[in-house]
């Protein structure tokens, strides 16, 4: 079968550059959307001139230009976004709202995947405030989207690794301490931890599968549901020592809002759904998703060990 043409949107950022790679890697046709927003930031720059060594295609478009979105989208069969919804970043999943009209209008696209890419928002109506906006404005995209009658595929690939694991799954940190570790309860709530690049990797596999043709996706490698305990424990054998371990209660964690910014109270609203409600294991996939490993059993993934290995 003819590999589908991938248009990535925010090829440039943290998981889109990963994109990029993975699809040239998997034998597509790529095309990144090259936005005047650029400026000189020539990081960015060189990094799409490297791409463009590599046989991936740069395309004008922007948000501000409804035309030259949908010239970029008649270009390809896949549409792949990856723009930033972390807060501490940007937060920008509303702009895909332009996207979703540009792709209307084109008419020619197989596969939307929208800029998802953590816990599944259909799954976080009850999420706390101000996190919520995150879920809320995804979901956004998908009535849009589904309203459209757009094909599509969500993924759901839970804890950035670089994220959580280098902090011990502590917000604010991003190396592990030889030290100490504050545990969230007990310390048992069980999350799911991934490896940045082989979400790229499974995210390719699945544009062109009809098994995942409007379908969530969910990234669940098996020997990556861990809980924070589980994850101290493999730091403390890989540096052969046991850390000073204290904890903070639900009701701690949640007074420790008070007088942090917004953006700081989104994020630990995140870090409180995943560590002290489990929000990412405390179901099972039903029929409207998928689990990738299962699906692409022949994809290598990196384990918690195997990635911890690196800051040792």
């Amino acid at each position: 079968m003819e590999k589908s043409r991938v248009l990535i949107v925010g090829g440039t950022g943290y998981l889109g550059k990963r994109l990029v790679k993975a699809s040239l890697a998997q034998g597509h046709e790529t095309f990144i959307l090259h936005r005047p927003e650029i400026g000189v930031d020539i990081e960015k720059v060189q990094l799409l001139l490297s791409f463009k060594d590599q046989g991936a295609h740069l395309v004008p478009g922007s948000f501000d230009d409804h035309q030259s979105l949908v010239n970029a989208v008649k270009l390809v069969d896949v549409v792949i976004c990856a723009i930033s919804g972390v807060h501490i970043r940007s937060h920008q999943i509303l702009l895909q709202l332009k996207l979703v009209d540009a792709i209307k209008e084109a008419g020619n696209v197989k596969r939307f995947l929208p800029s998802e890419f953590g816990t599944d928002p259909a799954r976080m109506a009850h999420a706390l405030e101000p996190g919520r906006v995150t879920f809320d404005d995804k979901m956004a995209v998908r009535i849009a989207i589904q309203e459209a009658n757009i094909p599509y595929t969500y993924i759901s690939a839970n804890c950035f690794a670089g994220y959580f694991l280098g902090g011990l799954c502590q917000p604010g940190f991003i190396l592990p301490s030889r030290e100490s570790v504050v545990l969230f309860g007990d310390g048992n709530t069980k999350a799911i931890y991934v490896d940045e690049d082989d979400i790229a990797t499974y995210t390719i596999r699945t544009i062109d599968d009809p098994r995942t043709l409007n379908k969530t996706v969910y990234i669940r490698p098996p020997k990556n549901i861990l809980s924070q305990r589980e994850v101290v424990e493999i730091w403390e054998k890989l540096i052969g020592k046991e850390l000073n371990k204290s904890s903070i209660s639900e009701q701690q964690f949640l007074a420790s809002f008070e007088g942090q910014s917004y953006e700081g109270k989104v994020g630990l609203g995140h870090y409180y759904h995943v560590c002290f409600e489990g929000c990412l294991t405390n179901f099972e996939i039903g029929e409207e998703g998928v689990e990738a490993s299962q699906l692409y059993p022949e994809v290598n993934y990196i384990t918690v060990e195997d990635y911890m290995k690196r800051y040792v």
